[in-house]
C-alpha cells in the first residue's frame, strides 16, 4: 500500500470482558462476553512478532483454552506477561509450570481489607498474595503485583510497594480512569492532595533503588501524579503506532482508554482481513491514527506511555539522572512535570477543545 509504518512492538490481546471479581473501578464484569463468540488461539496466528505481549481481560484464567492462546503469543513474542486477580490459583500454577518464562502481575489494590473491599470479593487479597508466594517458590521471575490507586488507597500502595521489595518482586502502578472498555465514566480522585503526596513517596523510594528500571518507574509515576492534577500528557500519546489492543470480538484498537462519548473506533477486526498487514497499512488505521493525534484525553497507562518513553529516551534520562544524583546527595526531588515539545499536534489533551 505503500505507507511507510513501523512495525508495532507492543501488543495487548483482552481475551475476554467475563470476571469473577467485582471492582468498584470497573464494570466489566457486569458486561460479560459470551464464550463461545470471544477469539479463538488459532485467530491469534495472524497477529504480528513483536517484542512484548499483554495478556489481560476481564479475568483471563476463565477462559479454558488460555494455555493454547499462550502457545500461539510465546511464538509471537520473547516476553509474554498476563494480568491477573490471582483468584483462580490452581489454574495459574498448572500455566506456570507449562511456561516457566510466564510473566504475572497479579492485581491488588491494597492490604487486605481495602482491597477486597475495592475488588468486591472476600479473600481476594489472600489468594493473590498466596498465589504469589507459590510462584515464587516454583523460580519464576517475572511476577509481581500491579496496584490501581484510586481514592484511599494510596497509603496501601506503599505498603504494597515494600512488600514487594522485601520478596523480589516486580511493581507496577496505575491510576484508574474511565473508558467505554470499564464502563466506567466517574472514575476521579477526589483526595488529590494525598495521593500525590504518597506517589511522591513512592517515587523516592524507586530512585534509591539500584536498577535503571526502578528509576524509570519514578519518570512514569510522575507522569501519573501530572495526569491525577489534570495536566497534558508529558509525552505524546502514539497509540496505534508501535501498540495496539486486540478486543474479545478481534476488534484492534489503538488502546483501552477509548471513550464513546469523545470518540471510540476501530482499526479493523482480525476475523475479517486476510493477514495483519492489511489492517495496520488500511486507510482505517490511518484515520484512527489520526483522531489519536488529536484525542482530548491525557490517560498515562503504561501499554501507552512505555513506547514514547523509549522512543522519546532523551527526556526520561535526563530527569532520571538529575533526579537521581538529588537522591544520592540527600537533596529535595525536582518532581517538576513538565510537557516535552517532540513535534505532537497542540490540540492532544485538550479536553476544551
Amino acid at each position: 500500500m505503500g505507507i511507510n509504518l513501523r512495525k508495532p512492538t507492543d501488543m495487548c490481546i483482552i481475551t475476554t470482558y467475563r470476571c469473577p471479581m467485582q471492582c468498584k473501578m470497573c464494570n466489566i464484569w457486569k458486561h460479560p462476553t459470551l464464550a463461545d463468540r470471544e477469539i479463538k488461539p488459532a485467530e491469534l496466528e495472524m497477529l504480528p512478532d513483536v517484542r512484548f505481549v499483554n495478556i489481560t481481560g476481564g479475568e483471563p484464567f476463565v477462559r479454558k483454552d488460555l494455555a493454547d492462546m499462550v502457545a500461539v503469543l510465546f511464538r509471537k513474542a520473547p516476553r509474554v506477561v498476563i494480568s491477573t486477580s490471582g483468584w483462580y490459583e490452581d489454574r495459574i500454577i498448572r500455566l506456570a509450570r507449562q511456561y516457566p518464562k510466564i510473566g504475572i502481575r497479579i492485581s491488588i489494590e491494597g492490604l487486605s481489607q481495602k482491597n477486597d473491599c475495592l475488588r468486591g470479593r472476600p479473600g481476594g487479597f489472600d489468594k493473590g498474595l498466596q498465589t504469589l508466594l507459590r510462584l515464587r517458590e516454583m523460580g519464576l521471575k517475572d511476577i509481581g503485583f500491579g496496584c490501581t490507586v484510586s481514592n484511599h488507597n494510596s497509603a496501601d500502595m506503599l505498603s504494597l510497594y515494600r512488600l514487594s521489595q522485601s520478596l523480589g518482586m516486580e511493581f507496577a502502578t496505575a491510576a484508574f480512569h474511565n473508558s467505554s472498555y470499564f464502563h466506567k465514566n466517574d472514575n476521579q480522585i477526589t483526595n488529590r492532595e494525598e495521593v500525590i503526596a504518597d506517589f511522591e513517596k513512592l517515587i523516592a523510594m524507586q530512585l534509591k533503588e539500584k536498577h535503571p528500571k526502578s528509576w524509570m518507574r519514578a519518570f512514569f509515576n510522575n507522569g501519573l501524579i501530572n495526569y491525577i492534577e489534570g495536566n497534558r500528557r508529558m509525552l505524546p500519546c502514539e497509540a496505534g503506532l508501535v501498540n495496539f489492543f486486540v478486543d474479545p470480538y478481534g476488534e484492534v484498537y489503538p488502546c483501552n482508554g477509548l471513550e464513546e462519548r469523545f470518540w471510540m473506533e476501530s482499526m479493523g477486526n482480525i476475523r475479517q482481513a486476510s493477514s495483519f498487514r492489511e489492517i495496520w497499512e488500511s486507510e482505517q488505521a490511518q484515520k484512527v491514527r489520526e483522531k489519536v493525534r488529536h484525542c482530548p484525553k491525557n490517560c498515562w497507562m503504561v501499554g501507552t506511555a512505555a513506547p514514547v518513553m523509549k522512543k522519546y529516551i532523551r527526556h526520561p534520562v535526563q530527569w532520571v539522572v538529575k533526579n537521581k544524583i538529588k537522591s544520592l546527595l540527600h537533596q529535595p526531588l525536582c518532581l517538576e512535570r513538565r510537557w516535552y515539545d517532540v513535534g505532537q499536534d497542540p490540540e492532544q489533551g485538550n479536553l476544551k477543545a
